[in-house]
């Protein structure tokens, strides 16, 4: 990435470009639910998860090369490599681009929003088993169980209704295949710092976005046939800016931000992308979530806080 320019300093140290950034992902990653929504409402699953992974792949790849980048070569002393790539763009990219997708068939985007807002709370968990040196203090341990009970909160009233038949079932199901992808992401990330420790991040994720394109098209090609499909102007758009947005300038973004601004700043991110998926979902696709979403999102988010209340502090 170009160096950073000279920017105006706010407060705390903050500058206007740290701010401007953080907005950025905030809006892609928040309002990724309201298009995956619009997306899935003409497009099977396949076809909208491939089309996002290919446009992602190739935005990346002209990022890295127009850096000077290149990815690993494709050879036997390169192998290993390749092979942690491959798990994690299994674990980072096809799985909870597939599960979020299909599961937002039949769960409004703002819930969503809601259900991924617990993959912070999942990675301080897989943390304290898998990662040196991060250990489950009292306030995460308050802050995952808060979490915990913010899911409860969310999930309960659908499943009371498994007893009433299939439908009830189908909509549970699709409530926990978008937490399994709140699962993958957090797996992933702990995964990532073994994995891929000391590599390039963007050559990194250009690497994983174009292995998970390898695997998701010719998935795409033979269980959707997308050639006979007829998507809608708005499906179209929104897969299209998917893969732009939400997948590949959010990507360069993210490394930016970290690198300006340091990684407690960019989870920030965290608070505000759920409450961002829940305005959206109401006031352009005219959701109604219900008070217990609304009891379950301060829930989720008040763990956020406390797990990360003695670091803050």
């Amino acid at each position: 990435m170009t160096p950073a320019t000279p920017v105006t300093p706010l407060a705390h140290g903050r500058s206007a470009l740290d701010w401007t950034l953080l907005a950025a992902l905030v809006a892609m990653w928040g309002s990724s639910f309201m298009f995956i929504k619009l997306g899935v409402a003409t497009v099977p699953t396949a076809t909208l998860v491939a089309a996002r992974l290919v446009l992602g792949a190739l935005i990346l790849l002209v990022v890295v090369y127009a850096r000077g980048a290149r990815l690993p070569p494709m050879d036997r002393a390169h192998g290993r490599v390749w092979g942690n790539y491959l798990i994690l763009a299994l674990l980072g990219n096809c799985i909870p681009f597939t599960t979020i997708t299909w599961g937002q068939q039949r769960v409004d985007s703002a819930l969503a929003g809601i259900l991924m807002a617990v993959m912070p709370l999942a990675t301080l968990l897989l943390a304290h088993f898998f990662v040196k040196g991060e250990h489950m203090t009292r306030h995460r341990a308050m802050g995952f169980a808060l979490g915990f009970a913010g899911i409860v909160v969310l999930m309960g009233p659908m499943a009371q209704e498994t007893l009433g038949g299939a439908t009830g079932t189908l909509a549970l199901l699709s409530q926990i295949a978008i937490l399994v992808g709140a699962l993958c992401y957090a797996g992933n990330s702990v995964l990532t710092r073994i994995l891929a420790r000391g590599d390039d991040a963007l050559v990194a994720s250009a690497a994983m976005l174009l292995i998970a394109s390898i695997i998701a098209l010719p998935v795409a090609l033979v269980v959707d046939q997308p050639w006979r499909l007829g998507p809608s102007a708005s499906s179209f758009w929104a897969i299209f800016w998917l893969g732009v947005g939400p997948t590949a300038i959010a990507t360069v973004v993210y490394f930016k931000l970290i690198a300006l601004a340091g990684p407690t700043f960019m989870s920030l991110v965290n608070y505000m992308s759920p409450a961002v998926a829940v305005f959206l979902g109401v006031a352009l696709l005219g959701e109604t979530p219900g008070l217990h979403a609304y009891i379950a999102l301060g829930l989720i988010l008040l763990g956020i806080a406390v797990s990360q209340w003695r670091r803050r502090t």
